[in-house]
C-alpha cells in the first residue's frame, strides 16, 4: 500500500435483481449505477434486463431503486416500469438503454444514455441519447429520435457509457468510443477507450477527439465507466478496465482504476490509489466494475458491480478519509 492510497470500506451488495418477482422486464442485471440526491432518499439508476427472445436476443430497459438516505443499504422503493421506452424500430436505441447518467438542470432531470442496436457482423453499436423528466425522474421523454453524440471519423463506433458533470458554467460528457473489433475465439470482440466532449448547453457537443487515459496491461486495454468528483481543488477519476480477451472471469476481468486532473481534460494515472479491488470470495471475487462515486452529507461512496459485470446487482463501499 502506497502512503496515498485511498481505501474503501465495503458494505456488500445492496440490490439483487434476482429478488424482484414481479416486473418481467427486470429478471437479472443491474448495472451502470447512477445517482440522485433527494431529500430522504437515494435514487440509483440502473440497467436489466428481461429474458432472452425466442432466438436468445436481449434487451435492456433503466429504471431505478430508491435507497433510505440513512441507511444506503435499505431499499426504500423499485421503479415500478422502466424510465424510458425502447426506441421505435430503425433507431438508435431500439434494442436497449444502457447505462444511464442523470443531472438536474431547469426544473428537470436530464438523462445521457447509451442506445443500443443490433449489427450484423458484429453484436451491436452504441450511440448516446439524451432524455428529460418532468416528474422528478420517474419517467423520460427523448429530445428527439437521434443521438446527440454519434459515430464520426475519429470515433466510428461504441460511442456509450456516457457520465455527464457540470464544473463551472460548462458541461463534461465523458463517455468511452470504440477503437477496433477483434476476432478472439471466433467471436468479435470489442476494444474502446475514455474521450471526452464539452458543451454549454448540454446539447451541442465539441468532441475533444482524444483518448484520455493511456493504457497499462496491454496495448488493446479496453477501459469504462469514467466516474469523475471534484474535491480539493482536483478532478479525480475512477473507472474501470479489462483485458481485451477472456475478460469474462477473474483473470482478465474488470478492475477499478484512478486518474486525477487539475482541469478535467489532461488526466494522469495512477491505479495503485484507486484503493478497491475483488474479494478473497463472494460476489465482487472476480470482477469490480462500473464504478460510480458520489458525496452525501460529507462522505464520499462508491457503487460499483461485481462478478459477470452486474448479472446480481451492485454493491456500495464508503471511503476512508477525503479524496487527495
Amino acid at each position: 500500500m502506497t502512503e496515498q492510497q485511498f481505501k474503501w470500506e465495503k458494505f456488500g451488495k445492496v440490490f439483487y435483481p434476482q429478488s424482484v418477482k414481479d416486473k418481467p422486464w427486470l429478471k437479472e442485471f443491474a448495472q451502470g449505477p447512477a445517482t440522485l440526491i433527494y431529500d430522504d432518499f437515494v435514487r440509483v439508476y440502473f440497467s436489466c434486463r428481461p429474458a432472452a427472445d425466442e432466438n436468445g436476443q436481449y434487451v435492456s430497459y433503466s429504471s431505478y431503486v430508491d435507497l433510505d438516505r440513512q441507511n444506503l443499504m435499505s431499499i426504500k422503493a423499485i421503479g415500478e416500469n422502466p424510465i424510458l421506452s425502447l426506441g421505435e424500430i430503425g433507431t438508435f436505441d431500439e434494442f436497449g438503454t444502457y447505462p444511464v447518467s442523470v443531472i438536474p438542470r431547469d426544473n428537470k432531470i436530464w438523462a445521457y444514455y447509451g442506445g443500443w442496436t443490433r449489427c450484423e457482423s458484429v453484436p451491436f453499436n452504441v450511440a448516446i441519447g439524451c432524455a428529460t423528466s418532468d416528474d422528478g425522474g420517474k419517467t423520460f421523454q427523448r429530445l428527439g429520435a437521434g443521438p446527440i453524440i454519434s459515430y464520426s471519423p475519429e470515433e466510428p463506433f461504441i460511442m456509450s457509457g456516457p457520465k455527464i458533470r457540470k464544473f463551472g458554467d460548462t458541461y463534461f460528457l465523458y463517455y468511452i468510443a470504440g477503437k477496433k473489433w477483434i476476432i478472439h475465439n471466433e467471436r468479435p470482440e470489442p476494444v474502446y477507450r475514455i474521450r471526452l466532449a464539452t458543451s454549454d448547453d448540454g446539447i451541442n457537443w465539441i468532441k475533444h477527439n482524444r483518448d484520455l487515459i493511456e493504457t497499462r496491461i496491454e496495448a488493446d486495454e479496453c477501459q469504462a465507466s469514467p466516474d469523475v468528483i471534484y474535491q480539493n481543488d482536483q478532478y479525480h477519476m475512477f473507472f474501470c478496465y479489462r483485458k481485451s480477451r477472456d475478460y469474462r472471469g477473474k483473470d482478465g476481468g474488470y478492475r477499478i482504476g484512478y486518474a486525477s486532473s487539475s482541469d478535467g481534460v489532461s488526466w494522469t494515472r495512477d491505479d495503485t490509489k484507486s484503493g478497491i479491488t475483488i474479494s478473497e470470495e463472494g460476489w465482487d471475487s472476480e470482477m469490480v466494475a462500473y464504478p460510480h462515486v458520489f458525496e452525501l452529507d460529507g462522505d464520499i461512496y462508491m457503487l460499483y458491480l461485481g462478478n459477470s459485470v452486474g448479472r446480481e446487482g451492485f454493491g456500495l463501499a464508503k471511503l476512508t478519509g477525503k479524496l487527495l
